[in-house]
């Protein structure tokens, strides 16, 4: 995904799929170990999309952007 596609999520919505892609990595990681990974660019953009989204969630908790709510600013 794109950083622009996860800063119009939620915090909440984003702490969640920080857990899921935390979970994917785990799995691909295991799967190279035991041999079975043919595709390993699937590690780098799993660990870059960790990387976008802890840098979404820092960024709110300091407040430098906020969380979306949904209406346009115009």
């Amino acid at each position: 995904m794109k950083a622009s596609e996860y800063a119009k999520m939620t915090t909440a919505d984003l702490q969640s799929e920080l857990a899921k892609l935390k979970a994917q990595l785990f799995n691909l990681r295991f799967q190279l170990a035991a041999g079975q990974l043919t595709n390993t660019g699937l590690l780098t953009s799993c660990k870059k999309d960790i990387a976008r989204v802890s840098t979404i969630i820092r960024q709110r908790e300091l407040n430098i952007a906020q969380e979306p709510t949904g209406k346009k600013a115009k």
